[in-house]
């Protein structure tokens, strides 16, 4: 069975930074492809931030370019997204994303809100 778990989130002022971490197991996650996904009420799920299996090559939100950082570590079977200088419109649930042998996954979430 195939679960992802994701952890760090929390509240943090405006400027401030956390790491979003992505357990996952019973994936091939050396060959998954890993996202993170952040949703507001009322809102479609964004893609906030990809990293690929093949290379590591990484994709983001034009928002949080240069703020956020998603990498892997293949050892651990986890992927992880610093945030830095978080803004109010970062505040969201975000949710890791695993696309694996044409199979996906999803997390259940993690609360992440900036406000002073």
């Amino acid at each position: 069975q195939v679960q992802l778990v994701e952890s760090g989130g929390g509240l943090v002022q405006p400027g401030g930074s956390l790491r979003l971490s992505c357990a996952t197991s019973g994936l091939p996650f050396s060959r998954a492809t890993m996202s993170w996904y952040r949703q507001i009420p009322g809102k479609a799920r964004d893609l906030v931030a990809l990293i690929t299996w093949l290379d590591s090559t990484t994709t983001y939100l034009d928002s949080v370019k240069g703020r956020f950082t998603i990498s892997r570590d293949n050892a651990k079977n986890t992927v992880h997204l610093q945030m830095t200088d978080l803004k109010p419109e970062d505040t969201a649930m975000y949710y890791c994303y695993a696309v694996a042998s044409q199979k996906t996954y999803w997390g259940q979430g993690t609360q992440v809100t900036v406000s002073s």
